[in-house]
């Protein structure tokens, strides 16, 4: 019993400390949202946060990745701050620490954004082969049907050819 009683008292001395040394809760929406977090050179980058309040606006800087100074505005989105910005074509790969300072001047929100040289979205090929052959229907007609032609030859030719030897009569 004694046991059980150690374990549960040092279980809620274990919440209790975890939850005084946490840092102030701004709810989720305190940190800088970067969105895509992953970008490639002379890509668009959407900024936003709720850490200003509803009416707030804030100031972002992206110095770190060559982008300057931008503006996020408040907007009707459950009380966010949104701003963008676009990555320099000249940006080198790595990870950029983005930073928004409230209008009131009293809270610092940071995001990371990381610029990467292959993009997360899937490339598919467009267009044609060029292997030289030409398509089916190509543009001669006559070379057309001469291979129609010349399958229907093969195909009533192995038919026969079976029929024959299915009787017995040998090649």
């Amino acid at each position: 019993m004694r046991r059980i009683a150690r374990l549960l008292t040092g279980t809620a001395l274990a919440v209790a400390a975890a939850s005084l040394s946490a840092a102030p809760a701004f709810g989720d929406d305190a940190d800088l949202e970067v969105y895509p977090s992953s970008v490639v050179p002379g890509g668009s980058v959407s900024v936003n946060t709720a850490a200003c309040g509803d009416d707030g606006a804030a100031s972002g800087d992206a110095s770190a990745v060559g982008a300057g100074h931008f503006t996020l505005a408040p907007s009707t989105d459950d009380g966010k701050a949104i701003g963008q910005f676009r990555v320099p074509p000249s940006a080198q790969p790595g990870t950029y620490e983005i930073v928004a300072r409230c209008s009131d001047g009293d809270r610092e929100i940071r995001g990371d954004l990381v610029v990467t040289l292959t993009s997360a979205d899937p490339v598919y090929p467009r267009g044609s082969v060029k292997t030289g052959v030409g398509g089916a229907l190509g543009p001669d007609p006559v070379q057309t049907a001469a291979g129609v032609a010349a399958l229907a030859v093969a195909a009533a030719g192995g038919t026969w050819l079976l029929h024959r030897r299915a009787r017995g009569d040998g090649f």
